[in-house]
């Protein structure tokens, strides 16, 4: 549906005369330069930027600095070689990399032809590949060494032109050109960001210029009042990922530095610390495991470390962390971003005091969400009652790419129904309960995965903990507890276990069962794979053996 539109025609704006109850039509304008001016898409803010500031930072990586100037120079040049590969508004180009400058270069260039941005999680395997190759009905894709190796695997890459940002693989850029400027509204459809596919095949999420637009406001309104050092943000999150998206248009509307780290810096904390220090690094966003690993960083409370906004998301995060994360930095204003990517993503925050007078929750909707908490038929529940979050908004997705029905399903009635469900308190603050599909019902009581997880995670011996349901021949479904022991050699036990929550959970919420792993599987942006858990350990016992 959004394959044939043409980015370059102005059509007439049709709006309703609300006063005088008729339509009017508002002719489009001869000179198209005024018009385009106003656009409010990351591409214009690069033009204005490189215009007002050319020679200011806008990058950095570990061996360059990319001024204003010369980042719209290098998009105008990658533009100029996807117009002569044959790309045009409305083709799909899609990213097979790790984080680097080119990555976001390619966006913009690809945006800049009215085209559409496709990110892959650099960790796809082939098989998926193909499909996001078929899917999408990509025409171009990105490589870095990394992405090109995978790509050479997959059997959909033939009639796809590929383009390499190392100049030692095949179908390096071509530098060269400029192309003209089109009229892309903010409407038109930006990025497909295809989700994790936990219960069915992926799903490409349709996102517009406003949709990603929206973000400036969860960022701009956790960010605490400008202070001696200029922003500079650190970006960890993958890129391919709507966390790492998110902070991009914010930062070139507003002119923020970003720094892009490597990404061994996540499994090596003593470098990210190192990077904060050494870019004077002021606001940053990790997920709740990396934030654990970064605070409990021996020497880091006497660090130089300027950090005055710092965020989580992606996962739940215990207490014993936000504790700790406000212990380590008591001068950042801490804030929790919760969303999806079908919302650009993020719809509610929890910041200031309130991160500790209200910790667990996931806070309020922000600023032009609305919220609704519901029933299973689409009625509001009360305070105190759990039921399922929907939204409205700017971030709120154009649908799913070649999915109509999943569109329909997901928002039939005008709302973006979640499937988180939560309970909301009388102030207006939200708490996650559950994934609906992670919800365990025992003997008809619900239980909350999450819950127990922070019930579990909080004895001495565990380091990480997950929660799923199991099969149970009276009780239909029991908790089984997945563990990552603090010492390997000293795991906890069940009994252990029991004793240690005897005061914390009722009875029926105990797991019944214990296992232990190295690790929990996660994905790159440190979401738990709780699919992949249910797959190894939501069987009977005996298939899976005897509870350690």
């Amino acid at each position: 549906m959004f394959g044939n539109f043409k980015a370059n025609t102005l059509m007439p704006y049709q709006h309703s005369d609300v006063q005088k109850g008729r339509d009017v039509t508002i002719p489009a304008l001869p000179n198209r330069q005024p018009f385009l001016s106003r656009r409010m898409h990351w591409m214009n803010m690069l033009d204005l930027h490189a215009t007002d500031r050319p020679d200011d930072i806008i990058i950095t990586t570990e061996s360059d600095s990319i001024s204003w100037g010369r980042l719209q120079r290098e998009v105008q040049a990658m533009a100029a070689d996807l117009q002569h590969r044959g790309v045009e508004a409305g083709d799909r180009v899609l990213i097979l990399s790790l984080n680097r400058a080119d990555y976001i270069a390619a966006m913009l260039a690809i945006n800049t032809l009215g085209a559409i941005t496709v990110p892959l999680n650099i960790r796809s395997v082939p098989r998926e590949l193909d499909y996001f190759i078929t899917d999408s009905g990509a025409k171009a894709i990105y490589v870095d060494a990394m992405g090109a190796k995978t790509l050479a695997a997959a059997e959909g890459r033939h009639g796809l032109e590929v383009i390499s940002f190392d100049e030692d693989l095949p179908g390096v850029i071509e530098a060269g050109g400029a192309v003209e400027h089109l009229d892309i509204d903010e409407n038109s459809i930006a990025m497909i960001m295809y989700t994790s596919g936990t219960t069915s095949a992926p799903k490409g999420v349709m996102l517009s210029y406003l949709n990603l637009l929206s973000q400036t406001i969860p960022i701009f309104r956790s960010a605490p009042a400008p202070g001696d050092l200029p922003d500079v943000n650190l970006v960890v999150v993958p890129l391919f990922h709507i966390a790492g998206v998110g902070f991009l248009t914010p930062a070139f509307f507003a002119g923020t530095r970003l720094v892009i780290a490597p990404p061994q810096v996540l499994t090596n904390i003593p470098a990210l610390a190192d990077m904060i220090e050494k870019e004077r690094v002021t606001s940053m966003f990790l997920v709740p495991t990396i934030w654990q690993a970064l605070c409990s960083l021996p020497g880091i409370k006497e660090r130089d470390l300027p950090l005055r906004s710092i965020s989580w998301g992606a996962s739940p995060a215990s207490r014993q962390t936000l504790e700790l994360m406000a212990e380590t930095f008591p001068n950042a204003a801490i804030s929790a971003a919760f969303g999806q990517t079908e919302m650009s993503p993020v719809t509610a925050q929890l910041q200031g005091p309130d991160s500790v007078r209200k910790m667990g929750s996931i806070g309020k909707a922000i600023g032009p969400v609305a919220v609704r908490v519901v029933d299973a038929d689409g009625n509001e529940v009360s305070d105190g009652e759990m039921g399922e979050v929907v939204y409205r908004g700017p971030g709120f997705m154009a649908g799913y790419w070649n999915s109509p029905e999943a569109t329909e399903a997901a928002t039939h009635d005008g709302w973006f129904h979640s499937g988180d469900l939560v309970r909301r308190d009388e102030e207006g603050f939200m708490y996650v309960v559950d994934r609906a599909k992670d919800l365990i019902i025992s003997g008809g009581e619900n239980i909350s995965s999450i819950e127990v997880e922070h019930a579990v995670a909080g004895h001495p011996k565990v380091a990480d903990a997950s929660v799923v349901g199991v099969p149970d021949e009276k009780w239909v479904e029991t908790p089984v507890a997945i563990v990552v022991p603090a010492d390997p050699q000293d795991p906890p036990t069940l009994e252990e276990l029991h004793d240690f929550l005897s005061n914390k959970l009722a009875s029926f919420k105990k797991p019944t069962r214990l296992e232990i792993v190295d690790e929990l599987p996660r994905n790159a942006s440190g979401k738990l794979l709780k699919h992949k858990l249910r797959a190894e350990y939501g069987k009977e016992p005996e298939q899976v053996g005897e509870a350690k």
